[in-house]
């Protein structure tokens, strides 16, 4: 009787999401191969093309996902001081599991869609730069959903990054920082770029760090591996218009671009969905630039 009431008590508990999904796509002489993990409760852990890889996922922070940060009271924002961040915290490292936990995922051959409650980067007791955590648990209350498309708007180069995060009520923030989207990238890919809206036309751009109006291209100094990162909707009303930033972390051997948005609200942030539509383009530096200027149609 015992043994009957332990195995009913077992089969009621439902077995772990898998993360594990493959997309593939080509894109002129190579497929673009996009892989998420259970590791990283859905996030993106590899993206190839042409024989390289385009992310440098080492721990929990350096992937393609999706993060928030939001201030607290009267606390100075600090951003991981209170940084819900998909793929998991800090802590996690360079394990085998995440403390984010994915709810959902569907996956097709062209498409990936995910949902997970996002881990605080951060543990309660941690610092960064000296600042405390100022969250009380390891798994937050935000939840963010992401669409990733290849193929997107029918052009081989180009995917399709949806994302809406899910602020949750009950919180009291008076800012948050939305960063709908967020590539670390390995070191060789160090010739910065922005590309301009109207001309269609790549300029050089310091290694930073900032952020500006314009979307950034990284690519390898020969130009034969870039990927680019550019909004194709308009972001929600009440959040500040796209901005793109870059970083290159010397002692870490890694790169960043990412693409950012803002609410500000002195009444409290409302809490709610916050969508972001943007399209990451993968291929040579020419493949990129051409693909952003067809987005832009």
């Amino acid at each position: 009787m015992l043994t009957t009431i332990l195995m009913t008590a077992l089969n009621l508990v439902a077995a772990p999401i898998s993360g594990d999904a493959t997309l593939r796509s080509q894109a002129g002489p190579s497929e673009i191969v996009l892989t998420t993990t259970s590791r990283l409760a859905g996030a993106v852990h590899s993206l190839t093309w042409h024989g390289r890889e385009f992310i440098d996922s080492t721990d929990h922070g350096r992937q393609l996902q999706s993060a928030c940060a939001f201030d607290c009271g009267k606390s100075p924002f600090w951003a991981e001081c209170y940084n819900p961040t998909e793929a998991g915290s800090r802590r996690d490292h360079v394990g085998p599991t995440s403390t984010s936990r994915l709810l959902s995922l569907k996956a097709t051959p062209t498409t990936i869609t995910t949902r997970s409650q996002m881990a605080f980067w951060l543990n309660p007791g941690e610092l960064s730069s000296k600042r405390p955590a100022l969250n009380a648990k390891a798994l937050s209350d935000h939840v963010v959903a992401k669409t990733i498309t290849l193929n997107f708007r029918s052009l081989p180069h180009a995917i399709g990054y949806d994302v809406t995060f899910t602020v949750p009520a009950g919180e009291s923030h008076t800012l948050a920082q939305l960063e709908a989207a967020t590539g670390y990238m390995p070191p060789g890919f160090s010739s910065f770029a922005t590309f301009d809206p109207q001309t269609h036309q790549l300029a050089p751009l310091t290694d930073g760090p900032g952020e500006q109006v314009k979307p950034v291209v990284l690519s390898t100094p020969n130009g034969s591996h870039a990927m680019g990162i550019i909004a194709v909707a308009p972001f929600p009303k009440n959040a500040t218009a796209p901005t793109y930033g870059r970083w290159k972390f010397v002692e870490e051997k890694v790169v960043k671009w990412n693409c950012v948005s803002r609410v500000q609200a002195a009444a409290g942030v409302p809490p709610g969905n916050y969508r972001f539509q943007m399209a990451i383009a993968v291929g040579s530096r020419e493949n990129v630039r051409l693909t952003l200027a067809q987005l832009l149609k």
